[in-house]
C-alpha cells in the first residue's frame, strides 16, 4: 500500500517528510504556520502504510489537542487509512471508561490514534492510561506537539513522559520555538526522543558543555547563574542529524508583519495607585521580601493590572479604576474593516472587552476563547471565526489558552490589549493570524501606557527577551522603577 496524500505537501513539507521518513526519532522544528502538524500526520500515515506503525499517542497542550481530533486529522490524514480515534476526557464517566477500555484492548485492522492533553501526564491517572495504551498497542508512535511543554526536566509531566518513551517504537516532537529561554531548553525535548540524540546522559553534563556558569550572591543567598553559552555550533551540528528547522520566511510567500502601538495616558486614579504600588514593591525589595523571581513577577503583574484599569488585592473584590484603555480599543475597532483578534492577559479585561464590543457591534460579533470557555465549544468558535461571511468579527482570548495550535487567518489585525511577559506566548499568539492561508499584511497593535511597566514589557518582547530570565536580583529594581 502506497501512502496517498490527502492534501498536497508544499516543497518544504515534502523535504521534512523525506528526512524523517523511517527515522526512529525526529524533531520537526518548524515555525508556526509552516504546517508541522500536517507533516507529522503524513509521516505517521506513511509509516502505517509500511506496516511499521499501527497506533499513535498524540500529546498536545489543553488548548490544542481538540484541534487535532476535530480539524487536523480529518484534514490531512489520508482517507484510505482506516482510523479509530479517541480523545482523552479528564473527567471519566462510566460511559467513557468503557469506551476507553474497549479502545485500548480491541484488535483493530487499521490505525488507532489516542489524543491526550499534556496536562494529563502531570497526573498518575493520565500517565497510567497512556502507558496502558502503548503497552497494548506495541507498534506505535508518540507525537508531542508544542514540545516546549516538556522543557522543564523537573516537571511531573516531563518525568512521566520520559518513562513512557520506552514503550514506543517511533517518537516525534513538534515546535516552532524549541528554544524559548535558553539552549538549555533543548535537553529534555531531545532526551525524550532518545538519550543518544545529543549523547548526554545527564542535564548537568549537557549544561557543562554548552553553558557558561558563574557563582553569584544576592544578600546571604549564593546561587549559580548561567551568564552565557558556548560550543553552540557543535550543538547545532548535533541537532541537524535528527531535526529539520523550517522558517516561514524561507519557504512561504506570506505577507509582512506590521507593528504599531497606541499610547494611552494613565488616569489620575491609575497614576496614584500605580505610584503607591511601585513604592510598596521597591520597599519590599529593599526589605528582602521579594527574594524570588516569582515574587518579583507578581508585583510586575500588579503594576500591569493597574495600567489595564483595575486593582486586585490579595483578599477582596477587584477594584475597577478609571482608565482610557477600553475607549482606545473601541476607537481602534471603529476604524477597522473585517475581523480582528484581541489578546488580553487578564480574565477581568476579557469580560470587560467582550461586553463593550457586544454593546457596540451586537451580541453575535464577539467570541471568547479563554480559560472559562468550555472545551467542547472551542473548535466551533474557531471555525465560525474563519467563515468569511459569519457575523463573528472579534476573537477575544488569552494567549495562554488560544495562542497555540489554532488558525485564525480570517483576521489581519491583532490587538494586544495587554501583553504576557512570556516571549513564547507572544510569538505563538502572533502567528495565529500570520500563517498559511493569510493573504493580507498582518498589523499588530499594542496598547501601551508610556513610562510604565507596559512599555518595559513590550520592549523586552520586541528584543526577544523573556522577563522571567531578567528580573532576579538587582535587575528587579530596574523593572519596578
Amino acid at each position: 500500500m502506497k501512502y496517498k496524500f490527502k492534501t498536497k505537501p508544499f516543497e518544504h513539507q515534502a523535504e521534512a517528510l523525506e528526512k524523517a521518513r523511517n527515522e526512529k526519532y525526529y524533531a520537526f522544528f518548524m515555525e508556526m504556520g509552516t504546517g508541522k502538524t500536517k507533516v507529522a500526520l503524513d509521516n505517521l500515515g506513511f509509516l502505517y502504510t509500511e506496516n511499521k506503525v499501527k497506533a499513535a499517542l498524540i500529546i498536545a497542550p489543553k488548548g490544542v489537542y481538540d484541534n487535532w481530533v476535530q480539524a487536523e486529522i480529518p484534514k490531512h490524514l489520508s482517507d484510505e487509512i482506516p482510523t479509530k480515534i479517541l480523545r482523552w476526557q479528564p473527567k471519566k464517566t462510566i460511559t467513557f471508561q468503557k469506551e476507553l477500555e474497549s479502545f485500548i484492548q480491541e484488535k483493530f485492522e487499521g490505525l488507532k490514534i489516542f489524543v491526550m492533553n499534556i496536562e494529563a501526564l502531570s497526573t498518575g491517572k493520565g500517565t497510567s492510561v497512556a502507558g496502558t495504551f502503548l503497552i497494548h498497542n506495541e507498534d506505535n508512535m508518540i507525537i508531542v506537539d508544542e514540545s516546549t511543554t516538556i522543557k522543564n526536566r523537573s516537571a511531573s509531566r516531563t518525568k512521566n513522559l520520559m518513562n513512557l518513551k520506552g514503550y514506543s517504537n517511533y517518537r516525534r516532537i513538534l515546535t516552532g520555538s524549541p528554544i524559548t529561554k535558553s539552549p538549555m531548553d533543548l535537553f529534555s525535548q531531545c532526551s525524550f526522543l532518545s538519550t543518544s540524540a545529543l549523547n548526554f546522559k545527564s542535564y548537568y553534563a549537557f549544561q557543562g558543555r554548552y553553558a557558561v556558569i558563574k557563582q553569584r550572591s544576592f544578600g546571604a543567598r549564593s546561587f549559580q547563574e548561567i551568564v552565557g553559552y558556548r560550543n553552540l555550533e557543535e550543538l547545532n551540528g548535533k541537532l541537524e542529524e535528527f531535526s529539520i528547522r523550517t522558517l516561514k520566511e524561507d519557504c512561504l510567500d506570506l505577507p509582512d508583519k506590521l507593528y504599531t502601538r497606541r499610547n494611552i495616558s494613565l488616569s489620575d486614579e491609575q497614576s496614584t495607585v500605580y505610584t503607591q504600588m511601585k513604592k510598596l514593591a521597591l520597599a519590599q525589595l529593599d526589605n528582602g521580601e521579594l527574594s524570588t523571581t516569582a515574587s518579583v513577577l507578581t508585583q510586575i503583574m500588579r503594576l500591569q493590572q493597574i495600567c489595564c484599569g483595575f486593582f486586585q488585592p490579595d483578599v477582596g473584590e477587584i477594584r475597577p479604576l478609571a482608565n482610557n484603555r477600553l475607549n482606545e480599543l473601541l476607537d481602534i475597532t471603529d476604524e477597522l474593516q473585517g475581523k480582528a483578534i484581541i489578546w488580553a492577559s487578564f480574565t477581568f479585561d476579557i469580560q470587560q472587552i467582550a461586553q463593550a464590543l457586544r454593546d457596540r457591534f451586537g451580541p453575535e460579533s464577539v467570541a471568547l476563547y479563554y480559560g472559562e470557555t468550555p472545551q467542547e465549544d472551542r473548535q466551533a468558535i474557531v471555525e465560525k471565526f474563519q467563515e468569511k461571511d459569519s457575523n463573528l468579527r472579534f476573537f477575544v482570548g488569552q494567549p495562554k489558552t488560544g495562542g497555540y495550535g489554532i488558525t485564525l487567518s480570517a483576521a489581519s489585525t491583532v490587538i494586544y490589549y495587554s501583553n504576557s511577559y512570556d516571549l513564547e506566548s507572544r510569538l505563538q499568539s502572533e502567528d495565529r493570524a500570520h500563517r498559511i492561508g493569510q493573504t493580507k499584511n498582518v498589523t499588530y497593535i499594542d496598547l501601551v501606557c508610556p513610562n510604565t511597566i507596559d512599555e518595559k514589557i513590550l520592549e523586552a518582547l520586541r528584543n526577544k527577551i523573556s522577563l522571567s530570565q531578567k528580573v532576579f536580583g538587582e535587575a528587579a529594581r530596574n523593572w519596578l522603577m
